[in-house]
């Protein structure tokens, strides 16, 4: 029997914004591999008419790309049969959050690489912070921007290294004004937008401090793999530590997208287990309108892709319901969106929210607003 095959690494090369140079480095990063006689392809390219860059591929072996109709027109996509058949060691791979011609065997290229790490090549990539699923919301405060091309937290966090490409955005905005990122007009349309300055620095300063928690995470696993080969027999008598869990609350509500975000983000800043939650009432079950039904689906499926475990509850009271899942599942972080009354509604009935904070002295309830750009 042959043995499996040993998975591929993961290399992501990580940025606030085009142009900081991650294809750039990428490629050198091949380029030093084939000259220590590493067998290296590039999978998929996109030079952006970036002269420097382009001329960082010389020497290496292309893999053509895949052509895709779709609506009378044709798209180019990377050829992921033609890669595995090639087999080579490294694989490089642009524009990592990239979403597929309809049609193709998978939607999103993150997955294509997957398959390619499955297969036991290596692949080195580049993504821009901004395409980290729990930080959308975010990025939309910071930039107006609702980025539509995401990838899920965990794929990030199984990658064996992310290594972020700086310059400061001064440099960056100079970049652009000398035509190295865009066109001119181009250029100047992205300046009035998305590449102002105070944008540039809050989305920097959010990649260095993910890069900064991926290896912090990867470090604390390291060092809790050492310390489980060390553990002495009589490990069990020292005190278990306090094990984070948190339950986010789901709805039929916009903002349950929102809430789902960010409790899953602190479940990863606190390697704790995480549940999303949705609770139908026994009595309304039956006369629910089929587009709530539908919108709760939608929103565990949600949770679902980010890894979330999830679960659909049924009972008279849903404060309840809700409370009596996180005692028996010993959750400490209750997360639930803020509620849409008014105080007058709020005095007369007490909301969901309040019912739970009331109720709930033993746990801590985060209450997520809605925000709104000025």
């Amino acid at each position: 029997m042959q043995p499996s095959q040993p998975r591929g690494k993961l290399k992501v090369f990580l940025g606030y914004a085009a142009g900081v140079g991650k294809t750039y480095q990428m490629l050198c990063e091949a380029q030093d591999l084939k000259r220590k006689g590493v067998d290296v392809v590039i999978g998929y390219f996109e030079p952006h008419a970036r002269q420097d860059t382009i001329a960082r591929t010389e020497g290496l072996e292309m893999v053509p790309r895949r052509r895709v109709e779709y609506r009378g027109t044709e798209f180019e996509e990377m050829d992921t049969d033609a890669i595995l058949e090639r087999n080579p060691a490294f694989c490089v791979v642009d524009e990592f959050p990239h979403t597929n011609v309809p049609g193709s065997d998978r939607s999103k290229r993150w997955q294509d690489v997957d398959v390619l790490l499955d297969a036991g090549i290596n692949v080195l990539t580049t993504m821009n912070i901004q395409h980290l699923e729990s930080l959308n919301d975010h990025v939309w405060q910071i930039s107006g921007v609702r980025v539509r091309e995401t990838i899920p937290d965990w794929v990030v966090q199984q990658a064996d290294q992310v290594v972020m490409v700086d310059v400061p955005p001064e440099a960056l905005i100079n970049r652009l004004l000398r035509g190295v990122v865009y066109s001119q007009e181009k250029a100047k349309r992205a300046m009035e937008n998305f590449f102002q300055e105070s944008t540039l620095v809050a989305l920097r300063e959010l990649a260095l401090r993910q890069t900064a928690h991926e290896v912090e995470s990867r470090q604390d696993s390291l060092t809790a793999a050492q310390a489980a080969e060390q553990t002495s027999p009589h490990a069990g008598d020292v005190p278990a530590a306090r094990v984070d869990r948190i339950l986010i609350h789901v709805t039929s509500e916009a903002s349950a997208v929102m809430v789902i975000r960010r409790g899953k983000r602190v479940a990863d800043y606190l390697h704790a287990d995480c549940f999303a939650v949705a609770v139908q009432e026994r009595a309304k079950s039956n006369s629910l309108p089929a587009a709530q039904r539908e919108a709760v689906e939608r929103h565990l499926n949600f949770a679902r892709n980010l890894h979330i475990e999830t679960r659909l509850l049924q009972g008279d009271d849903v404060a309840e319901t809700l409370l009596e899942f996180a005692r028996l599942n010993g959750v400490t972080q209750l997360f639930l969106a803020r509620p849409k009354e008014g105080h007058f509604a709020t005095f007369v009935r007490p909301t969901l929210v309040h019912r739970v904070v009331e109720m709930a002295r033993d746990m801590q309830v985060m209450i997520i607003a809605q925000r709104k750009r000025c």
